[in-house]
């Protein structure tokens, strides 16, 4: 039978990827471009081709044979970027992995290893696909050998065939050694005759046939060509020997030798995680009967006895989709070091055993998602205590910028892969539903086995970078108040909400006439393309910016024309109304329970500074800058009567976490004295007294002070502050000049990171910056932005959370009944009876300022009232 062999040329392809992609890298900094287009380039070719056998070959060394005849050959090639350098130990691993076998030989190039088997399977009557990006491998051209040369990246092929070989330069294969040799070939320096391009290349051995044929017909050409030819003769010889793919190298590997059976799929994912492969891993047709190695033996229980129930255990609550509040649970499942057992809903919530090991403090639960648990576990009754683990949370801490909720992905990226994706079982969109209950029950069973297998190396990870008490002593207590507040919700007056909908739509409506009085005809506003009609054309606005479909009426190009015609105010009021209508007023009806409450979740593992995120309904995000948007604070109340919304808010934090870090001594006296910060850093900038600062002044130093905070450039604080950039720049000079210990924690801040990779929060919390030594300026700029702004970022999220802990343990303390409800970027907010008020405006402060101790002192402000929005 007859073979289909693909030989690969690694070094070509590799420079051909790198140089086609962006700079790209995993989260330890290693660049993966290179690899990464290798990956798609080869995924494509063994989709298309099936071969039966395969080999990538590689350069040996820098020197081979042909140096002997040109010491020069290859001169002129620049050094391999380091960047690439470092990723061919990854390209060999990928390789393993498909099961491809590589090879290379000493003094020879692939090009030569290709050629030499090639001529071996022609030989042998196999049909041979050889790929490359180099075009001097057309010469290998056959009626049995196809040359794939790829172009304009890495997955546009060029596929040589005799006939293409003739049809585009009207020579045979073999004759692309005489061109070459005519010609030359700068990318590998070799010379040809000097002054003979392409074109005269392929008239002379169009001619002649060959190097040896122009020779001998010398005399058949006249004036300056015949000159250079003459006085190159042997150049031309010696390049085209150069250029002449040697067929007989002293290779010891055979044809059979190059079997290819598809590859290990296990090693595949592993280095697919290595290298953080998101995109190919989640469109990896992967099963779960590929992915399961091991047998999985496990018990499943038709009544839980107490006997079973150990002082550690590793726990999993199966939920059908992310929305655990109101999702299907479809069962628990136990691990321990020798058992693993799986318990169907239904004898969960009738056993009075397991409820109270799952309220005992003292039984230790190792879990995946303990939030998420802890809130779904609510529903049924079950009082959860005793977290001792979250893998989620762990695999978070030790790398934030993955932010996998599904087990199985999470545990990929330490190297198990004996666990299927959720997608896998249950399929997605219409397709979802729950599988035949033996499958459902080894899905379940395993998660609780990985869960247990995987934490002693998480753990280590943790341990490692000093994150322990980062992890235990916050995130995991924080998640089960989190999932108690989730569970509690927060009571929203529906009427309310629904009368403000219809006041806006009858605002809306009367904004609507008026833009289409102003325009003088009737329109879609919501229509970029109509809308940049009415305002470009029948207007004659200035136009600013341009899209592919037309003109450009986005939020930034309309906030450049407000001024120069009423109707842009009618236009950006319109729009602000309509998403305060539709995603807030609209979404939120949509989200209320039927106990008359919204029960977010809470996003612990998803934001790479630490922040929380609030999400279905995203409570975090509602509009506070207009009146509206303020307003529908008003629906949130309390959830019982004689009960007030209260509300603390750290103030300034992130400027206070700046001076306790930077240690800037005008910084740090300013919030010790209790300044204004933003007229403190106007009197300095400016140069004036406290009561010589204008509004416009203030202004401009909040937008400063703030800016820093966020690694502002000039650019961005000109756009803020609607001054030219050169201003802007002086700006943040004079800033600089005035808090210098400021510019210096910047700047050693980026020295760090470019040195260890990444920047850490006062808790010692990480973030990776892999871009922080980029060669592409603007990639570098943003990691040196991130570099200064995360560690101040991540730090203000570390003491809110830390305060959240605090209140929870000083609320139980104290025997309250307030309620935590809500934790808003720097505010928290509470529900509480009013006899527990004049209490509470001493303690909540109190243990707020005290959640950590810094270089200056930390400020809450304190506000209640019937409603949210009555709390400012």
């Amino acid at each position: 039978m007859a073979k289909k062999i693909l030989l690969l040329d690694g070094n070509s392809l590799a420079y051909r990827a790198f140089f086609a992609l962006p700079l790209l890298t995993n989260e330890h900094g290693i660049h993966t471009n290179a690899v990464y287009g290798f990956t798609m380039m080869l995924q494509r070719i063994l989709e298309e081709e099936n071969p039966t056998h395969m080999m990538v070959a590689f350069d040996a060394g820098k020197t081979t044979f042909r140096h002997e005849t040109f010491s020069e050959y290859k001169g002129g090639r620049q050094k391999t970027p380091p960047e690439l350098s470092e990723q061919f130990p990854y390209l060999r691993k990928l390789i393993d992995a498909y099961r491809i076998k590589r090879y290379e030989l000493d003094n020879y190039e692939a090009d030569d290893i290709i050629g030499t088997l090639s001529l071996e399977a022609e030989r042998a009557g196999d049909e041979v696909v050889v790929i490359s990006g180099d075009k001097d491998m057309t010469q290998l051209v056959s009626p049995s050998t196809t040359v794939y040369i790829t172009r304009k990246g890495i997955t546009d092929i060029e596929k040589y065939t005799v006939d293409h070989v003739r049809e585009k330069y009207g020579l045979s294969p073999l004759q692309i050694i005489d061109m070459k040799g005519l010609m030359g070939d700068s990318s590998d320096n070799i010379p040809g005759v000097p002054g003979v391009g392409e074109k005269t290349a392929l008239k002379l051995l169009a001619a002649h046939g060959s190097v040896e044929g122009v020779y001998e017909a010398i005399d058949q050409q006249k004036g300056k060509l015949k000159e250079k030819l003459v006085a190159n003769e042997e150049l031309a010889h010696i390049s085209k020997k150069l250029a002449t793919i040697e067929r007989n190298a002293p290779i010891d590997i055979s044809l059979e030798e190059l079997a290819y059976d598809g590859p290990d799929q296990d090693e595949l994912v592993k280095v697919w995680h290595e290298l953080a492969f998101k995109t190919l891993l989640e469109k990896m047709d992967y099963t779960a009967e590929q992915t399961e190695k091991e047998e999985m033996k496990f018990q499943v229980l038709e009544h839980v006895d107490s006997s079973i129930l150990e002082d550690e255990m590793a726990v999993h609550l199966e939920l059908y989709d992310e929305h655990y509040h109101t999702c299907e649970l479809l069962g628990v499942s136990l691990a321990t070091a020798a058992k693993t057992y799986v318990i169907p809903m239904s004898v969960v919530e009738q056993s009075e055993e397991f409820r109270a090991w799952f309220r005992d403090p003292s039984k230790k639960k190792y879990m995946s998602d303990s939030k998420a648990s802890t809130a779904a576990f609510y529903r049924c009754g079950i009082e959860l205590n005793g977290v001792e683990f979250d893998l989620m949370l762990g695999a978070y801490i030790v790398n934030p910028s993955l932010t996998y909720t599904d087990l199985s992905n999470i545990v990929r990226e330490y190297g198990y892969t004996d666990v299927a994706t959720d997608e896998q079982i249950y399929g997605k969109g219409a397709k979802k539903s729950v599988p035949a209950e033996e499958v459902l029950h080894e899905h379940i069973a395993r998660k609780a086995r990985t869960i247990w297998t995987v934490r002693p190396v998480v753990l280590k990870k943790l341990e490692d970078n000093e994150q322990f008490d980062l992890y235990y002593h916050l995130e995991l207590p924080l998640a089960t108040i989190l999932g108690a507040m989730e569970s509690l919700g927060v009571k929203v007056d529906k009427d309310q909400l629904a009368n403000m909908g219809k006041e806006l739509a009858e605002k809306l409506a009367e904004i609507e006439k008026n833009i289409y009085w102003i325009a003088g005809q009737e329109f879609n506003i919501n229509s970029p393309k109509q809308l940049g009609v009415v305002l470009f054309e029948n207007l004659g606005l200035p136009v600013l910016k341009k899209t592919k479909t037309g003109y450009s009426t986005a939020a930034d190009v309309l906030e450049k024309l407000e001024g120069q015609h009423e109707i842009i105010s009618h236009i950006l009021l319109y729009r602000q109304l309509g998403k305060l209508l539709s995603t807030y007023i609209e979404g939120l009806l949509k989200e209320i329970h039927e106990d008359g409450k919204v029960h977010t979740r809470f996003q612990q593992a998803l934001t790479t500074t630490g922040r929380l995120s609030s999400t279905n309904p995203n409570l975090q995000n509602i509009p506070v800058r207009l009146e509206e948007g303020r307003k529908i604070r008003k629906a949130f109340v309390p959830s019982e009567e004689n009960w007030l919304m209260v509300a603390a808010d750290y103030s300034q934090i992130e400027l206070r976490v700046l001076a306790h870090m930077s240690e800037d001594e005008r910084l740090v006296e300013a919030f010790k004295n209790d300044l204004d910060i933003h007229t403190a850093t106007a009197m300095d900038v400016f140069h004036v007294e406290a009561e010589e600062v204008t509004g416009d002044m203030r202004r401009a130093a909040k937008a400063v002070n703030f800016g820093i905070v966020y690694g502002i450039s000039d650019y961005g604080l000109s756009q803020n502050l609607n001054i030219t950039r050169k201003e802007a720049a002086a700006f943040i000079d004079r800033y600089f000049v005035s808090f210098p210990g400021v510019r210096k924690y910047m700047d050693d801040t980026v020295q760090s990171a470019k040195k260890d990779g990444f920047v850490t929060t006062i808790m010692k919390r990480r973030r990776y910056l892999p871009d922080i030594t980029s060669s592409n300026f603007n990639l570098r700029s943003f990691a040196e932005r991130t570099a200064m702004n995360t560690p101040i970022q991540g730090s203000a999220a570390d003491i809110i959370k830390k305060a959240m802990i605090d209140m929870a343990d000083a609320l139980e303390r104290e025997g309250m009944q307030t309620r935590m409800l809500l934790q808003v970027h720097d505010e928290l907010i509470f529900e509480a009876p009013q006899d527990e008020l004049e209490k509470l405006k001493t303690l909540v402060p109190q243990v707020m300022e005290s959640a950590v101790t810094l270089n200056v002192p930390l400020k809450v402000d304190f506000a209640f009232g019937d409603t949210w929005f009555d709390t400012k």
